[in-house]
């Protein structure tokens, strides 16, 4: 009989678990035990995540068009369906709950093959390759930016994306603007992929700023391992006060801190900054599949709260007229502050607990519907 266990399986990266961990402090709060399903890549944000016990589970991606490659593929998520079907068997879960990623296929594959209700909660406007694949396996599908329209659409159940209680924690403190001939903290930051064009991009269109300009900011960014002391050389050599480092373990309160943010357009970064209530110029990252980026950009921008440009058009000239212009003008950037605040969800993890406890008891979601949230 299964007991007051949840599954969670996630990809190794921050924007599958961060939702996930967010979830989990919920559950947790409720009188659940949590476990955590995912990768080797988790390891750096394990020390955070409050689960009970994490199981890695072997997956793989399917992208190559090799016969031997698909085959190991294949193989390899086959092992991984095995190893999680074994972990269910022991913890009895009375639900699994996926976030996206290929590590999260073995895990709910599993579930749905021997009948435990499952549920998939997708942060992005578009719906990726591991959720599309589980879509018509499970139970019900929690939409952060996604729509009721997108396929699928008669299982899913808008909650919004879960942020971390730090997040909860940041989104306290008020936006102060920056006057004039004050300090101006400036965040930058790109997730794994997305970071390289800012170390590339940031220093030049720093370096062309007025030199008055220049000695009010404060520069926070993050840069791959590789890119470090260019980029720290870069600032320090035309006298910017520079922090870069390849991952920030404060990230919520650096957010905070922030007069402004520019960053990549991942749907927990979108959810972060509008939660915690932050201007920002938010670059898609162009080579995301299905340019789910984008999409989740132009949510935050439609409500007033964010900017958006393509990286294409952001020219060393480009990039400084957009900084430039944004710190003298502190007015806007506060009007943009309280917009990204209001189209923000710090509701989005209890309602999402609320449905997987749902879905858990066996309710069914066009039952669900019938009411204003699960």
């Amino acid at each position: 009989m299964t007991g007051r266990t949840i599954l969670l399986a996630a990809g190794g990266t921050g924007g599958h678990l961060f939702p996930a961990e967010a979830l989990a402090h919920e559950l947790i709060a409720r009188g659940w035990s949590v476990h955590l399903a995912t990768d080797g890549r988790a390891e750096r944000y394990a020390g955070s995540f409050p689960a009970s016990h994490v199981h890695p589970i072997a997956s793989s991606t399917i992208g190559s068009r090799n016969p031997l490659a698909l085959a190991r593929a294949f193989w390899t998520i086959w092992r991984g369906v095995r190893q999680a079907s074994e972990v269910i068997r022991k913890i009895q879960p009375a639900v699994v709950v996926g976030f996206g990623g290929y590590p999260t296929l073995p895990p709910l594959y599993a579930a749905t093959r021997r009948g435990v209700p499952t549920l998939i909660h997708e942060q992005n406007a578009v719906m990726g390759r591991a959720n599309k694949a589980l879509a018509g396996r499970v139970d019900a599908i929690a939409g952060g930016f996604l729509s009721e329209n997108a396929g699928a659409g008669a299982k899913v159940v808008i909650t919004g994306n879960p942020v971390r209680p730090a997040v909860i924690e940041a989104a306290k403190t008020p936006y102060a603007p920056s006057g004039p001939f004050e300090p101006f903290r400036l965040l930058v930051f790109g997730g794994s992929q997305g970071a390289k064009f800012f170390s590339e991009a940031m220093p030049p269109a720093i370096a062309a700023l007025p030199a008055s300009q220049r000695s009010r900011l404060k520069v926070t960014q993050q840069a791959r391992a590789e890119d470090i002391e260019p980029v720290r050389n870069a600032y320090r050599d035309f006298g910017v006060e520079a922090e870069v480092s390849p991952f920030f373990t404060d990230m919520a309160a650096r957010i905070a801190a922030a007069h402004l943010v520019i960053s990549r357009s991942g749907a927990s970064t979108v959810s972060e900054i509008a939660v915690i209530g932050r201007p920002a110029l938010l670059v898609p990252y162009p080579h995301a599949l299905d340019h789910d980026q984008a999409a989740n950009a132009a949510a935050l921008a439609a409500a007033g709260g964010a900017q958006v440009h393509p990286q294409s058009t952001l020219s060393t000239k480009a990039l400084m007229s957009l900084i430039g212009g944004l710190m003298e003008n502190p007015g806007k950037l506060a009007s943009m502050a309280t917009a990204a605040k209001l189209a923000g969800r710090p509701d989005a993890a209890r309602l999402l607990a609320d449905l997987t406890e749902a879905i858990a008891s066996g309710k069914a979601v066009a039952e669900l519907k019938k009411g204003a949230r699960p």
